[in-house]
């Protein structure tokens, strides 16, 4: 889990520093395509944690006492 925060503040700290620089400058574009490739890679790995419904992506029978919104 380490190594995720030192990712997560490395994109915050990109942002930070590409935040406001000129136009024609795409350091911005590039730090924010690589924190959002980041979140749906944290999406991918959850919906793989919480779906199990197949490739068709059906949603899977609630198991006993599992609650509908915790999926």
């Amino acid at each position: 889990m380490s190594s995720d925060t030192d990712t997560h503040h490395a994109l915050l700290s990109a942002l930070r520093s590409a935040q406001g620089r000129g136009q024609g400058d795409d350091a911005f574009e590039k730090a924010v395509t690589a924190a959002f490739e980041h979140v749906f890679a944290h999406l991918d790995r959850l919906n793989g944690h919480v779906s199990s419904g197949g490739p068709e992506g059906d949603e899977r029978h609630l198991k006993p006492g599992e609650s509908p919104t915790l999926r």
